[in-house]
């Protein structure tokens, strides 16, 4: 049985910030061998940017998105800890960070579908 500290809001926020980060530093290969077929290779490019077309492609980017602003709001949660006064409403914080990532990576979602 897990303790009950492993269940904190907080450090449950600190952990997906963790994990987003990483996921994110494995996307950048892929990302930068994109941007080096537009500058080396346009007929391979468009191959690429039409597989990008696929419904699981842009299910992926939205989990893309998610991911990106996860990160950012987490950062940001960080940063508000780090530079302003200790708050009891840091779980509140933390939770409202988490609902705008969402609503970014839905209304992503919604706009590329």
């Amino acid at each position: 049985m897990k303790a009950k500290h492993n269940r904190d809001p907080l450090r449950i926020a600190s952990l997906i910030h963790r994990i987003s980060g990483l996921a994110l530093a494995l996307f950048l290969p892929l990302h930068f061998y994109v941007l080096g077929l537009a500058l080396n290779d346009a007929a391979r490019l468009d191959t690429f940017l039409r597989w990008t077309d696929y419904p699981l492609v842009k299910l992926a980017e939205a989990v893309l998105v998610l991911l990106l602003s996860l990160h950012l709001f987490g950062g940001l949660r960080l940063l508000a800890l780090e530079f302003l006064p200790w708050s009891p409403r840091q779980k509140a914080y933390a939770a409202i960070a988490a609902a705008l990532s969402f609503f970014v990576s839905i209304g992503f979602f919604l706009s590329a579908v």
